[in-house]
């Protein structure tokens, strides 16, 4: 049974974990082949946007424990450094289940996240007697504050689908059965932007949280000057503003 299962439909890719009787715990197969297919996604001129879920029932319990233990085990050195590679297309966090300790921050390495109610967080490091590796330590605190964050990582504690909404870690919960639709709608609505546009705006968040605030608003403004030095159709834009436009008025 492959352990990564992948669709491609107008324009998104559907990534599911597929170690199910696992909980999708995140064996050294598992990893390499996530890596690997979300690299080749990536690369696909059919792909725009990128959701990543899991089998029901759980998102993802983390590292797998008794492959971890193993004497040579290759998680080892696979527990550091990204857990996905650099991607120049969103990925959507589908989180179907729980995402625990590793499965977190597979998670967080997500662009951002929808959340079945069902869904459940835990950062568990501390409790298991092992160290976050793939940025959880940056990456929870900018999602949720510093001191939530040091709250998950101190007690192990579950965050239910709500609460994670309210503190920031989720955009949005919604049924179960919902969860893959209304991704797959979100996903839609990215992959009708300007993409070249979209990608370096992406680009400018990414650089500019790696610097003061002086600094991100130094960089967006380079940006922004390189962007717009191309030239603008006028044209083009009143037409996509007056899309813009309508849209607005049919969402509201």
């Amino acid at each position: 049974m492959p352990v990564i299962l992948t669709s491609v439909a107008d324009y998104t890719a559907t990534i599911t974990l597929n170690r199910p009787e696992r909980r999708n715990a995140l064996s050294g197969e598992l990893i390499t082949e996530l890596r690997r297919t979300l690299a080749d996604l990536d690369g696909r001129a059919d792909v725009r946007v990128m959701v990543l879920t899991g089998a029901d029932p759980a998102f993802c319990a983390g590292l797998d424990l008794t492959e971890l233990g193993e004497p040579a085990s290759p998680l080892r050195e696979m527990g550091r450094g990204p857990v996905v590679p650099d991607l120049a297309k969103p990925l959507i966090g589908a989180i179907n289940g729980v995402a625990v300790t590793g499965g977190l921050e597979l998670a967080l390495a997500c662009d951002f996240l929808l959340a079945s109610e069902r869904a459940r967080f835990a950062d568990t490091h501390a409790r298991v007697g092992i160290q976050p590796g793939w940025g959880l330590t940056v990456a929870l605190p900018e999602a949720v504050g510093f001191r939530r964050a040091r709250e998950m990582s101190a007690t192990g504690n579950f965050v239910d689908a709500h609460t994670a909404l309210a503190w920031g870690l989720v955009n949005h919960v919604v049924p179960h059965e919902d969860l893959l639709p209304f991704a797959h709608r979100l996903a839609a609505d990215a992959a009708s932007t300007d993409q070249d546009a979209m990608r370096a705006i992406f680009v400018t968040y990414d650089e500019g949280s790696m610097g003061t605030r002086r600094d991100a608003l130094r960089l967006e403004a380079e940006v922004n000057a390189r962007w717009h030095a191309q030239g603008i159709d006028a044209g083009q834009v009143a037409r996509r503003r007056a899309a813009v436009i309508e849209r607005g008025r049919a969402q509201g």
